[in-house]
């Protein structure tokens, strides 16, 4: 497949009829939604394992899902840690394939979705993520993509897997579409109800 043209967030904004087209975004773990950082450990025979998520990206997932997008996790490790994180994110879809056969896994879960390829976004870095992203409409590399995976993507961002890049992205892809504001003051004023009044 030829590489596609790569645009930073840095200066760049996406297309937004491309943008309002997205109604998926997929999400990598390893790398995407952490650093890539593993702890195993074993507590009385117990094998533990631990990431690192960051909570900007959740945050921005949660305004991606606020605006109607609908979120999934497609990786290849098999974890507790992203049972746990994806239902705290109450994202619409979760795949844990130990055989990192990921393609099929996005197949699956945009068919339950009713969504098609051409209505969707993926999130990677590494060599597991390519099928997938050579499949989607909107392919993304987070800033420390492997360069295979960089040359193939329409975006690059600047930042880092689990150091905001996945909410770089949300950003990118809602103000592409208009509606970053609207979600973020909607979030706001959720939150603190009474704040309006009591500034009159």
């Amino acid at each position: 497949m030829t590489a596609r043209p790569g645009r930073s967030h840095d200066g760049a904004t996406l297309d937004p009829e491309l943008a309002r087209r997205i109604r998926f975004v997929g999400l990598d773990v390893d790398g995407v939604l952490t650093d890539g950082g593993i702890y195993l450990g074993d507590v009385e025979g117990a094998r533990l394992e631990f990431k690192r998520y960051d909570i900007q990206d959740g945050l921005g997932i949660h305004f991606l899902r606020a605006a109607g997008i609908r979120v999934g996790i497609i990786t290849g490790r098999v974890s507790e840690s992203v049972r746990l994180r994806a239902a705290e994110l109450q994202v619409d879809g979760v795949a844990q394939d130990p055989q990192a056969q990921k393609f099929p896994a996005l197949v699956s879960m945009l068919a339950q979705l009713g969504v098609s390829p051409d209505e969707a976004a993926f999130v990677g870095d590494d060599f597991p993520d390519l099928a997938v992203l050579r499949a989607v409409a909107l392919p993304v590399a987070v800033g420390n993509a492997v360069p295979e995976i960089a040359r193939e993507c329409a975006v690059r961002l600047t930042r880092e897997g689990g150091r905001g890049a996945v909410r770089e992205f949300a950003e990118l892809l809602l103000r592409a579409r208009g509606e970053w504001e609207a979600v973020t003051e909607r979030y706001v004023r959720d939150r603190s109800p009474d704040a309006e009044a009591a500034v009159r």
